[in-house]
């Protein structure tokens, strides 16, 4: 059998993240449910009724909807408050919301059994790989066609591209929720305290991690769980020194990808962080939380790569008076294509619904509960990061340091914004975090790094079991 591959859209503006680094489910993994084109017609259950100008999805009295949110950073109660919106509504309607970790482990029984949710945020670390269920889940266009609770086109109220990371081979599939900012976090603070600056180069960051050791302190720390934050980071800066050759490299599965010049030249630069002691020892061992505790309390180590929702997940163990804030990723040198301000930053937090819910026009509902400018804007103010409903947060990004930082560097960066998606369109997340906490740990180098993530990438391009989804 010949590797199916299909064009996905890849128009990179303000839109999607990498999300939480899914390891997701292959394909293999749910008995082949991935192959063919996601023809057929949805086959929801629940009766409906007559679709209205109140209605657009013609939701029935008296059913309930049953949603499952990822119980990460963000936490699940945002849903519960658009549900109480969709009530408020539709008062015999009863919103369920369920806390999950494990996704793929905990939904791939109700899939094959015929009973899976009406909606669930397909996020975290054991999320389920898209290309494993696209033809299980179904399209989400008129939702996006419908008015949100102001009287106002959804389509309208979104930042430019948003829809374009919930597209797969075509169909419109996953509501990206979350707009995620990615940088590099510290305590402005402790930077003033002394008179440090963010690296916008690898020397810099190199100079920089000298200086935090003679003051006791760590460059970086880690946590086994977000070992490949790293990952993510030196992808960043190695797109913004090569330019996007780099990212569709990668994006596409290709040959060599992981040599790439300004890949192998930021993979030197963290080795040599890395050898050099400024790397804090035993992130192998360490749960990611308790990592990024010695980060935002301890102030063990004065940088953090992550997404912006970093503030919201350490908010009861960050230091009195950190003054969290972010900075782009540094790039290699003054030769990069893109400039130091090019940002990852993208819609994520894919909410999709399956074909086969029993309540698929109350899951819909639920979405446009959740894309209302109410819903946004607690969401934003609860969770401190945008969601992808523009002109929601403050200039003051209500009181949030990190939220300033945030607009300001979306507005630095104007369309100089990018994505990647294969790690989590391909379930690839679990083994690179053994490659990644290898490295980390010094007992293994660049060479043997690079090896590792195209053996990884190769088997996936190899695969005849696995769908392939073109970038261009």
């Amino acid at each position: 059998m010949e590797n199916p591959v299909v064009p996905m859209s890849s128009l990179f503006t303000r839109r999607r993240l990498l999300g939480s680094s899914a390891i997701g489910m292959t394909a293999v993994g749910f008995a082949g449910c991935a192959t063919g084109g996601g023809t057929g017609p949805d086959v929801g259950n629940s009766p409906t009724v007559p679709v209205t100008e109140g209605n657009p999805f013609g939701l029935a009295e008296n059913t309930t909807v049953d949603a499952v949110g990822f119980n990460g950073g963000y936490g699940t109660d945002y849903i519960d408050f658009a549900g109480d919106q969709l009530t408020q509504k539709f008062p015999t309607v009863t919103v369920t919301v369920k806390p999950a970790t494990d996704l793929a482990g905990e939904l791939q029984p109700r899939f094959v059994g015929g009973t899976p949710p009406d909606v669930f945020d397909n996020s975290g670390a054991k999320a389920i790989g898209f290309n494993a269920i696209l033809d299980r889940i179904t399209e989400l266009d008129d939702v996006m066609e419908a008015e949100n609770y102001e009287g106002i086109p959804i389509t309208d109220t979104l930042h430019e591209g948003a829809m374009v990371p919930g597209t797969y081979d075509g169909r419109f599939v996953a509501i990206n929720y979350v707009m995620t900012v990615y940088g590099l976090w510290y305590s402005g603070s402790l930077f003033d305290e002394f008179g440090w600056q963010p690296p916008t180069t690898w020397d810099e960051a190199i100079s920089l991690g000298e200086k935090a050791k003679s003051q006791g302190k760590y460059l970086f720390c880690w946590g086994k769980e977000a070992a490949t934050y790293y990952q993510v980071m030196a992808l960043e800066s190695a797109i913004k020194q090569g330019g996007h050759e780099v990212r569709l490299a990668l994006e596409n599965l290709e040959e060599d990808c992981w040599s790439h010049p300004a890949i192998q030249a930021v993979f030197e630069a963290l080795e040599t962080i890395v050898s050099e002691g400024m790397v804090k020892p035993g992130g192998s061992g360490t749960l990611f939380t308790a990592a990024q505790a010695q980060w935002s309390n301890d102030q063990e180590a004065i940088l953090y790569p992550s997404g912006a929702w970093i503030e919201n997940e350490m908010k009861s163990q960050t230091k009195d008076g950190f003054e969290m804030r972010g900075a782009p990723t540094p790039i290699v040198d003054s030769s990069s294509v893109m400039p130091l301000e090019a940002l990852h930053s993208s819609a994520a937090t894919p909410f999709v619904v399956p074909r086969k819910a029993k309540n698929v026009a109350g899951a819909k509902e639920l979405m446009r509960a959740m894309l209302s400018a109410e819903a946004a804007t607690n969401f934003s103010r609860t969770r401190l990061v945008p969601t992808v409903v523009r002109d929601i947060v403050p200039e003051d990004g209500f009181g949030s340091t990190a939220l300033q930082s945030q607009n300001s560097m979306l507005a630095a960066a104007g369309e100089q914004v990018f994505d990647l998606s294969f790690v989590d369109l391909y379930g690839m997340n679990g083994d690179m975090l053994t490659v990644w906490n290898s490295f980390l740990d010094g007992a293994s180098d660049r060479s043997e790094l690079t090896a590792s993530l195209q053996g990884l990438t190769d088997a996936v391009r190899n695969d005849p079991n696995v769908k392939k989804l073109r970038v261009d």
